[in-house]
């Protein structure tokens, strides 16, 4: 039976398990816009590539599936490079569909028309262009394979335009299959040894490739060991925060009593966590290339073992394969380090706790306090970059797998795509996205896709008048030279009821939980307008401590 390439590729997305997808129309696929409307495959249709992109990033996320975005040429797939980017560095799996130029028209500098495998080659796992609708089936299992091995990511397929109309015989689309990496049972017996000889050990969780059942048998293999247990920069949901062996965040602005015990310790595990930049507190934590610590690194891509830090075992497997080998281990009796463990979670809890008092009539640690009291343990929370999320990932604690959804690359911008794509996931969870004024207008044209497909996320617009993380770093190196820091925002909340959302503004603290729970009831996407004060930079200190240095 001849098909046309636009149904081909929605064919081969039904085959590997697609139900829904996000997307930006554009004339150059229309055959495959086509092609989904006798689908059942649901079309988020957003309003800027680069949300779009965020919004399938989040799905991989939250999945370990590839979340599936379509864009048009040109200006089109530059927008979504953003969400390309973040799924990179994130090592989410992702595939983007690019509509591309009529097959005769390529190196003529067509209408829109870019070079997609060379331009984007730094942005994903692979890019390939589909010249011949036969092949759809191939390429498409390809893709999906190649974004969810090894280390995942993203993957891009260009698509031209006459391709797509064209109708040939291809094979029938198969899922694709999901490549394991096991540890072999001599490794498991030399990590066995080295783990029952130290004296010092830590556990930092990070990376992909996690599921429910991985997250439960680490807590138990730490557990039985009571070992003290970490979780990567954005990692935070590996991890119960009031488990007994829980240590704290390995990310920026470290605990730093945690960071001294990592530095001290004599058996550092990294599993599943590339421990690059942020994590690793600016590559200070561990020595580069010959780490201090006797370092065993488990990551289920070989070329990333090594290729900063040289571990003492190296071990390429998944954390799902190698949490799996563990089961069978048999902890000593009393741990030499158990009291060592306890000493690390109570300094946790007293990090984690919130201040109460700071310049400006808003305070966020009694706001932060009314969160954790009133929202459930399945709740998501996302957030974009900037100085504002600092009072979610150090004094929220993460207490179920799956909870989170934050960029380890640092991308403004990303907290609301990802929350309406996490409520379109889990309607029947809570969402809350926190974003700065700054982070919030890079993709909050997206609040008009919550609306339009009725997803009731809260989002809490913590406004304080600054691009914040770079005035924090502007002061500091240049004191009292503002230059380029300063904003002028919308009615936040007037901006939310405008789209046909709910809004509130909150200038004092105690008008926060009734503009909460308004929110709640309004079962309307909403905005809640927080007024911080721009001198509550950081829960620490000030900016003009900062300025001053003192």
């Amino acid at each position: 039976m001849r098909k046309t390439g636009g149904e081909l590729i929605v064919e081969a997305l039904k085959a590997n398990g697609v139900t829904r997808l996000s997307c930006v129309p554009g004339e150059s696929f229309l055959a495959v816009l086509d092609a989904l409307h006798d689908s059942d495959i649901e079309v988020i249709v957003c309003r800027q590539e680069g949300g779009a992109a965020m919004m399938a990033d989040c799905w991989g996320r939250l999945t370990g599936e590839p979340g599936i975005c379509m864009v048009t040429r040109g200006p089109g797939a530059t927008n979504a490079s953003a969400g390309l980017h973040i799924a990179r560095q994130d090592s989410i799996p992702m595939i983007l569909f690019i509509g591309q130029v009529q097959r005769d028209a390529r190196e003529r500098e067509a209408f829109q028309e870019v070079e997609f495998r060379r331009a984007l080659t730094e942005y994903a796992k692979w890019v390939g262009e589909i010249d011949d609708a036969a092949r759809i089936p191939e390429f498409v299992t390809r893709a999906f394979s190649i974004a969810t091995s090894g280390r995942p990511g993203p993957v891009v397929l260009s698509l031209p335009e006459d391709m797509l109309r064209d109708e040939v015989e291809a094979p029938r689309a198969k899922p694709y299959v999901r490549v394991a990496a096991y540890p072999g049972r001599r490794q498991i017996d030399d990590f066995y040894m080295r783990l029952l000889k130290a004296e010092r050990p830590l556990v930092i969780l990070g990376g992909t490739r996690w599921d429910a059942d991985a997250v439960a048998d680490v807590r138990a293999f730490a557990e039985r060991f009571k070992l003290p247990v970490g979780c990567s920069f954005r990692r935070q949901m590996l991890f119960d925060h009031l488990h007994p062996s829980y240590a704290g965040d390995v990310g920026i602005g470290i605990n730093p009593a945690l960071a001294k015990e990592i530095k001290e310790s004599d058996l550092l595990i990294l599993l599943g966590s590339r421990m690059s930049e942020m994590p690793s507190s600016g590559y200070t934590l561990i020595d580069i290339p010959y780490p201090q610590q006797q370092l065993v690194h488990i990551y289920p891509d070989a070329s990333e073992l090594g290729r900063i830090y040289r571990p003492d075992l190296a071990i390429c497997a998944s954390p799902q394969d190698f949490v799996d080998a563990l089961a069978d281990l048999e902890a000593p009796g009393e741990p030499r380090w158990a009291e060592r463990t306890e000493r690390m979670h109570q300094a946790y809890l007293t990090w984690s706790k919130p201040p109460q008092t700071g310049p400006g009539p808003v305070q966020m640690g009694p706001i932060m306090d009314w969160i954790e009291g009133n929202t459930r343990a399945d709740a998501i929370f996302t957030n974009g970059a900037g100085n504002y999320a600092t009072w979610l990932h150090r004094f929220h604690r993460f207490r179920q797998f799956n909870t989170q959804a934050a960029p380890t690359s640092g991308s403004m911008g990303y907290g609301l795509p990802a929350a309406v794509a996490a409520k379109q996931l889990f309607p029947e969870r809570e969402v809350i996205c926190f974003a700065g004024d700054g982070c919030f207008m890079m993709h909050g044209q997206e609040f008009a896709t919550a609306v339009r497909y009725n997803l009731p996320i809260i989002v809490l617009v913590i406004n304080n008048g600054i691009y914040g993380t770079i005035r924090m770093h502007q002061e500091r190196e240049y004191p009292g030279r503002v230059s380029g820091t300063d904003l002028t925002n919308p009615d936040f909340a007037a901006l939310a009821r405008a789209y046909g959302g709910h809004g509130e503004t909150v200038e004092t603290t105690a008008e926060f939980v009734p503009a909460f729970e308004r929110a709640r009831a309004s079962r309307k996407p909403a905005i809640i307008e927080i007024k911080l004060d721009p001198e509550a930079i950081t829960p620490a200190r000030t900016l003009t401590q900062i300025r001053t240095k003192s």
